[in-house]
């Protein structure tokens, strides 16, 4: 009988998308004469992928041209799941750092505005599920410009509209949320998320994500304080006190914000992606789990796409295997995960650039590699 493997990786962020890097290993083992049967299940934790792998099962993808994180227009996927009700909005998409270069990161400017008018769009499709990636956003602004987006007012002492940005949020004095959509009563929105990072402090949205999205320490700074003033006048004027919750911090304290008025659920992201693509029905009849993704580090542990398969795998014994492009943490911290073994695919040092345009290669042959190895048997005894 021949092996069974489940093909799992995640994205390999700047050069292949997950149902990518899932078809490289494939053709990889498929090169190396194994002769395994292999399931291709595309996976992601709320980030870059989210999207992709949730329609890999089916669906509708659509688009929508939104106002992107600096308000320059850009056009955004969301989908529709075939059940035609579940719709999955990756913020990143809309949102996100990808969609700046490195010097026009402003965190202190940038709105998620656009992720609003994705929700917008799902909510008028008749979207009664919404799942909502919080993975990559270039913002810092507690969801204030996706509230805007959706029509709850954020006003100034002078009655006026707030401007876009984690800045502006010390003008807040008055929140109206009158004009939302009466339709969101009726519509549970889960935010896939892999941090659980308050909304403010040490751990919060500003110190920890600020820096991520191009803030130095005086602007961590500000947008702790712009954070703290507005959510304290949240929870003056709704009596939701957001400023401490587990998972607020998410996407530069957008989880907060949407905790806030729209009664948002936070969900592990890799969970929900799992249980989507009945990665747990695969596994009984799976003899190994091959997953994967870039930069295997600290967060990869902290409940990262990989570290979600292999301990899922784990309950049912299977093994898993990770291939990455980079390695950041102490290999005993990954097994003790779950992880079995990891295994770089750069066969030699070489610049970031080179292996980024060579990533298809690069992760095709380490899958070789692996094959072979897979097809060693032991000697028998004497």
């Amino acid at each position: 009988m021949s092996m069974r493997i489940i093909v799992a990786p995640g994205a390999f962020k700047n050069s292949l998308t997950a149902q990518q890097a899932a078809a490289a290993i494939a053709r990889g083992l498929e090169q190396s004469g194994l002769g395994a049967d292999l399931l291709l299940t595309p996976v992601a934790d709320g980030g870059n992928g989210t999207l992709d792998a949730m329609l890999a099962g089916g669906g509708e993808r659509r688009s929508r041209v939104v106002s992107g994180p600096l308000g320059a227009p850009v056009e955004a996927d969301w989908g529709l799941l075939a059940d035609g009700e579940t719709a999955v909005v990756e913020m990143a998409l809309a949102s996100g750092m990808e969609l700046l270069r490195a010097d026009e990161l402003d965190p202190l400017r940038a709105s998620t505005f656009g992720t609003g008018q994705l929700l917008a769009a799902a909510l008028d499709a008749g979207a009664t599920r919404v799942i909502l990636g919080l993975g990559g956003s270039a913002t810092v602004d507690g969801g204030a410009g996706c509230l805007q987006a959706l029509r709850v007012r954020l006003l100034d002492a002078q009655g006026e509209a707030i401007g876009p940005g984690g800045a502006q949020l010390g003008r807040v004095e008055r929140v109206d949320a009158g004009g939302l959509d009466p339709r969101w009563r009726d519509v549970s929105l889960l935010l896939a998320s892999d941090v659980d990072n308050p909304t403010l402090g040490e751990l919060g949205a500003a110190a920890v994500f600020g820096p991520q999205k191009g803030a130095d320490a005086r602007q961590v700074d500000l947008l702790e304080g712009q954070l703290t003033h507005f959510f304290t006048v949240i929870y003056e004027q709704t009596g939701r006190d957001l400023r401490q919750v587990p998972g607020g911090g998410a996407a530069g304290a957008f989880a907060a914000g949407m905790m806030a008025f729209l009664d948002a659920e936070l969900q592990p992201g890799i969970e929900l992606v799992l249980a989507h693509s009945g990665f747990d029905q695969a596994l009984a009849d799976a003899d190994l789990v091959i997953t994967g993704e870039g930069q295997m580090d600290e967060q990869t542990i902290h409940g990262k796409g990989p570290i979600g398969v292999a301990r899922m795998a784990r309950t049912q014994g299977v093994p898993t295997v990770a291939l990455v492009g980079g390695l950041a943490v102490h290999d005993a911290q990954l097994h003790a995960a779950g992880m079995q073994a990891v295994l770089p695919i750069t066969p030699r040092p070489m610049p970031l650039e080179e292996a980024l345009a060579n990533a298809p290669q690069l992760l095709e042959r380490a899958a070789l590699r692996l094959g072979y190895l897979l097809q060693i048997k032991p000697a028998e005894e004497s």
